[in-house]
C-alpha cells in the first residue's frame, strides 16, 4: 500500500523492532502461556505490518489475518480480568486497551482492503488489492492507494490519533523506566517483564500503525 522505497524501508525497520522483541520474549525461559501468547501476537503483527507496506503483501489472503487479530483483540480484552494481581481491576483494563485497540485497529485495516472488485484480478476475500471506497494513486505517490469513503477516512484518522497517543504514553513510560532501572534487579526485571524495551516496542509498533492510518486518508 506504499509507493515511496525508502517509506518501505523505514516503516518495515520500525516493525521489525516488536517481530523480534515479540518472538525473543515469546521464547524466554520461564514464562507462563499467558505471557507467551501476547508476544507471539505481537510478533505476528509485525511480521504482517512489514508485509502490509511492500507489494507482495496484498496478495496474502485477507480473512485468516481478520480472524488472526480480532481473535487477538478478544484475547487481550477477556483475559485482562485474570490480569489483576495488586493493580485492580480497572488498571487491569486500562493495561490492556492499547493492545485491543492495535489488534482491533489491525483487524479492521485488512478488512477495508479486502474487496470483491479487485484491479490485481484476484478474487474476493483472498487478498488485498482495489477496494471499495479506495483509491489507487500513481506509483510516485507515498501512498499507492487512500480511501475515499468519509466514514472510512474518519475512522482512519481517529485510529491514527488514538494510536499516536498510545505511542507517546508507550514511549513515557519507556523513558520512566530506563531512568529507574538501576533500582530494579534484572532477573526480577526479566521475570516479570519490566524495562523500557517492552514500552519502547509498544511505542514502535503504535507510530508506524498512525503512520500507515494516516497514509490512507
Amino acid at each position: 500500500m506504499i509507493a515511496a522505497s525508502g517509506l518501505r524501508w523505514l516503516l518495515s525497520a520500525v516493525f521489525a523492532v516488536p517481530l523480534l522483541h515479540g518472538l525473543w520474549s515469546a521464547a524466554a525461559h520461564g514464562r507462563t502461556v499467558a505471557p507467551r501468547v501476547d508476544h507471539a501476537l505481537h510478533a505476528v503483527m509485525g511480521l504482517f505490518m512489514i508485509a502490509m507496506v511492500w507489494p507482495w503483501g496484498m496478495d496474502l489472503p485477507s480473512d485468516p489475518q481478520i480472524v488472526l487479530f480480532t481473535a487477538g483483540a478478544l484475547w487481550f480484552a477477556c483475559t485482562a480480568p485474570l490480569r489483576v494481581g495488586s493493580a485492580g481491576r480497572a488498571r487491569a483494563a486500562l493495561a490492556a486497551l492499547p493492545h485491543v485497540l492495535m489488534m482491533g485497529a489491525m483487524a479492521w485495516m485488512v478488512a477495508v482492503m479486502d474487496s470483491d472488485d479487485m484491479a490485481s484480478g484476484h478474487g474476493g476475500g483472498s487478498g488485498m488489492g482495489d477496494m471499495p471506497g479506495m483509491h489507487m494513486a500513481g506509483s510516485s505517490a507515498t501512498a499507492a492507494m487512500s480511501l475515499t469513503g468519509t466514514g472510512q477516512r474518519l475512522t482512519a484518522v481517529l485510529l491514527a490519533v488514538l494510536l499516536a497517543a498510545v505511542a507517546l504514553r508507550e514511549l513515557t513510560r519507556a523513558f520512566d523506566l530506563a531512568r529507574t532501572a538501576p533500582a530494579v534487579e534484572p532477573a526480577a526485571a526479566g521475570r516479570n517483564g519490566v524495562g523500557a524495551l517492552g514500552p519502547a516496542c509498544h511505542a514502535a509498533m503504535g507510530l508506524g500503525m498512525a503512520v500507515m492510518f494516516v497514509l490512507l486518508v
